[in-house]
């Protein structure tokens, strides 16, 4: 039987290592490879004027590709579940595929499309692509638990094996007898939107450092692949968060959009690696796609996993609700340069290192401002290039010392941190340029400068730059006192609790995997 196949592009926005795509080739008369502009991402999720113009020239790159094989790019507008039924019947479609997407709303948006598509004799293949392994047999092989720490997520694949090799990009031999029929109207009825249509202003955009599309991808990834020496001494800790530029790949945004195969990047860095000495996970690049693999597998599994209330794994943190220390965060105008350079580095450029995220993340949580990571979360969702559900959240637990990270006591100086690898200040100089004629001695505490230094630079503190809205030494100290608190009640409530579901009365809960609670309660602070 010659199938009429509709391919439906989500994250993976490639041609490379996409096995849903060649599945929908095989044995296929006609093919429609469609993208869904689905109106719940924009109510429900912020995006920033960078992202959206990431993801434009991701489909536009995508529609070129597609066009080398006689096909065309469908963007489709509407919900999913509206718009399938249609298509079906429109095109006479008799098979779906599409790349798995772990995501709470996408698993439940796949599973009504799976349904709706049976309901109409539509076979539906999904394939496993956006991540290294099933993250549900991962979970599985752990006796249906998700892996809390990344030691045990390592022995688990060790387990399972290598990740699969990825699959060739189709060629014009995958399409013979196989064509996307196309109307002349086609732009007009199924053309990539313009950030206009978008309700984006193009002039609001930053720089564009990192154009969008698997063609740039796999560019950018020979570039660094070609770096043997550099590949193989990576460690993560050892790069800058504050270099004028980049440190790390920057290969993020085009793996979250599937632009680049995770599969593709590993595999690559194994043939790299072979014989040769090399670093090794967790601060490796083999080690930073393992991350992304655990934080996936997380929240594959936990409930409510960008939540604090409702997910099992986060300690319950009583966190203030101040809006006008979010906002003097967010917009990079807490008086402290090495946080607004980042703040303001993240808001024009979608990127920051991930040094970067630590420091800033801290100083909005459990270091000074104690404002819920869930508020941080947003900020970077809206902001970043690369901003991931599964890796968002996870990052910001772990960084407010909610979960899977628990030394709450070690807090990063807003101050300290970044003269480690800047000591002029360079870094501050290039992003908040009204404080780049102090002196290396003063431009990270221009606030400690007397007047004369400060008139000379042309930048009185208090009037053209704002003085810190929070003592450090204080705040960071009385903060580390709130987290034990914190952790404190989380010990009480996990050893005095029933277990759920027909346990012994009084029985105690297992503590989560980690350092020992009553151990940290008495560590003292660094």
């Amino acid at each position: 039987m010659k199938h009429t196949s509709i391919h439906w592009f989500r994250k993976g926005l490639r041609l490379h290592d996409n096995p849903a795509l060649l599945a929908a080739m095989t044995d296929c008369r006609k093919l429609y490879p469609i993208f869904i502009l689905d109106p719940w991402f924009p109510k429900n999720m912020r995006v920033s004027v960078n992202r959206w113009r990431f993801l434009v020239e991701s489909l536009r790159d995508l529609d070129e590709s597609l066009r080398k094989l006689n096909s065309r790019l469908f963007v489709v507008r509407g919900r999913p579940t509206e718009i399938f039924p249609g298509l079906f019947k429109e095109w006479k479609v008799t098979r779906l595929t599409f790349e798995v997407d772990t995501e709470p709303y996408s698993r439940q948006r796949d599973r009504e499309v799976v349904r709706l598509a049976a309901e109409r004799g539509v076979q539906v293949i999904q394939k496993v692509s956006n991540t290294l392994y099933d993250t549900d047999r991962v979970i599985a092989e752990n006796n249906g638990k998700v892996p809390l720490t990344y030691v045990r997520l390592q022995t688990l694949l060790v387990a399972l094996g290598p990740p699969k090799q990825p699959v060739p990009a189709p060629a014009l031999e995958n399409l013979k007898g196989c064509c996307t029929p196309c109307k002349d109207d086609h732009d007009a009825e199924y053309g990539i939107p313009m950030l206009e249509e978008l309700g984006q202003d193009p002039e609001q955009a930053g720089p564009r450092l990192y154009p969008g599309g698997e063609s740039e991808a796999l560019c950018r990834l020979d570039l660094h692949m070609n770096r043997t020496a550099w590949v193989c001494n990576f460690q993560k800790p050892q790069t800058e968060p504050n270099s004028l530029s980049p440190s790390t790949t920057v290969l993020s945004p085009y793996i979250k959009f599937g632009c680049l195969s995770v599969r593709t990047f590993w595999w690559r860095l194994a043939e790299i690696y072979q014989g040769r000495k090399h670093s090794s996970p967790p601060v490796s690049l083999h080690g930073q796609l393992l991350w992304r693999e655990f934080f996936y597998t997380a929240g594959a599994g936990i409930p409510n996993f960008d939540k604090m209330e409702g997910n099992p794994v986060c300690v319950q943190v009583d966190w203030d609700d101040n809006p006008e220390h979010l906002r003097a965060w967010s917009e990079g105008r807490t008086g402290y340069p090495f946080i607004d350079a980042i703040m303001t580095q993240l808001r024009t450029e979608g990127w920051i290192h991930h040094l970067a995220r630590h420091a800033v993340a801290c100083f909005l949580t459990r270091g000074d401002l104690w404002i819920s990571w869930e508020q941080g979360q947003k900020v970077f969702e809206e902001l970043l290039l690369d901003a991931d559900w599964s890796l968002n959240a996870g990052n910001w637990q772990w960084l407010s010392a909610s979960a899977f990270f628990h030394q709450f006591f070690r807090v990063y100086s807003p101050v300290a941190f970044g003269k480690k690898t800047d000591k002029g200040g360079e870094y501050i100089k290039k992003y908040l340029p009204l404080l780049r004629k102090f002196p290396a001695e003063h431009i990270y505490e221009p606030w400690r400068a007397p007047r004369s230094v400060q008139e000379q630079a042309g930048c009185v503190i208090g009037r053209d730059y704002p003085k810190p809205i929070v003592a450090h030494e204080v705040v960071s100290k009385r903060n580390v006192e709130r987290m034990k608190a914190a952790y404190a009640r989380r010990l009480a409530s996990t050893t005095a609790q029933p277990e759920g579901g027909g346990g012994k009365k009084g029985a105690k809960r297992k503590p989560l995997a980690g350092p020992s609670v009553a151990e940290l309660l008495t560590k003292k602070p660094d």
